[in-house]
């Protein structure tokens, strides 16, 4: 029976994933590890027996004696200060702890000899500013990040590689995009459109104004239902060493996203600018090739926006 360690364990994409396990109907033993206990039930799955233990990743006695306890197949690292808001507030704590985690697993792992595969998610943060002309952003294109969380990623990558070259490691890397979908927090922008447009509803408004940042950026948005079966192949046939762009390849503005949101709830918004969401610096847009993911694994992501919208919106009426 194949075990899974994941990191992160309370947060959205590791539900999700949990999520994908079950569906796929193979027994498999499941270690959650977060700072966090989780929000979820996770002990009702019929497949995936799972256990979970709060641990602080910056502690390397108690990575040490986790992986050593419970022996891993598989590390799904998700732990991480995800939000490139909080790595604008807090770069210190943001850097650090990103980057700090991720080098106590993997230095235990090596230290332990332990022959397990790492996926190592990273992000489309560490592209930086590119033009359109560069659009759809490959995996060979030269990294830049542009915001401290982004650095932090590229780090990480970077640790990724001399681990794998120097000490034999077999780690696969993703760079994932933004991923959405139910259950995701409201200090992501779709979340919050569509948590705030939901309350406007809920109190009868028909038309209400909306807080956001810069509506003009465009994302590559891809559904974490999407993004949980690419992680799952890219354990079984994802190449050692290897870097993976995690997108869906269509390019949307928030602009848009909060049009869409409106018309699913049949609200009327206008949209008020808030200086303290707006980032020094901010990838103007960001679109991927999934080009590489989809040859080498299979992947095809299956779920359209139209969807993952009106699931959010459902998600959000019935936490509401």
């Amino acid at each position: 029976m194949k075990k899974y360690l994941i990191t992160g364990f309370s947060g959205f994409v590791s539900w999700h994933f949990l999520q994908h396990l079950e569906f796929l109907e193979v027994p498999v033993q499941v270690f959650g590890v977060d700072l966090l206990g989780p929000d979820f039930d996770y002990t009702h799955f019929k497949y995936a027996g799972c256990r979970f233990e709060k641990i602080d990743l910056l502690d390397k006695n108690q990575v040490d004696n986790l992986l050593y306890q419970f022996q891993p197949d598989y590390i799904l690292h998700l732990a991480s200060y995800s939000s490139v808001a909080f790595s604008w507030k807090d770069p210190v704590t943001s850097y650090r702890n990103n980057t700090n985690i991720f080098l106590n697993l993997l230095e235990q792992v090596r230290n332990l000899g332990m022959e397990c595969r790492v996926l190592s998610v990273g992000s489309s943060e560490e592209y930086g500013n590119v033009s359109e002309a560069d659009i759809p952003l490959i995996e060979e294109r030269p990294l830049d990040p542009v915001s401290p969380y982004g650095a932090a990623r590229v780090s990480q990558e970077q640790l990724s590689k001399i681990y794998v070259d120097g000490f034999g490691l077999d780690i696969v890397m993703t760079r994932s995009f933004n991923h959405i979908g139910p259950r995701q927090r409201e200090t992501f922008a779709v979340a919050s459109f569509a948590r705030q447009l939901v309350a406007m509803a809920k109190s009868g408004m028909k038309e209400g104004e909306l807080s956001a940042g810069d509506v003009a950026i465009v994302r590559d948005f891809l559904d974490v239902r999407d993004v949980v079966k690419a992680y799952y192949l890219l354990f079984e046939r994802g190449q050692k060493g290897s870097v993976y762009n995690v997108c869906g390849g269509q390019g949307v503005s928030l602009s848009e996203i909060i049009r869409k949101l409106a018309a699913i709830i049949d609200i009327k918004v206008n949209v008020v600018k808030k200086e303290n969401l707006i980032r020094p610096l901010d990838n103007r847009i960001i679109v991927g090739s999934n080009e590489k993911i989809r040859r080498e694994t299979g992947w095809e992501p299956q779920i359209p926006l139209s969807r993952s919208l009106e699931d959010i919106v459902s998600y959000w009426q019935g936490k509401l």
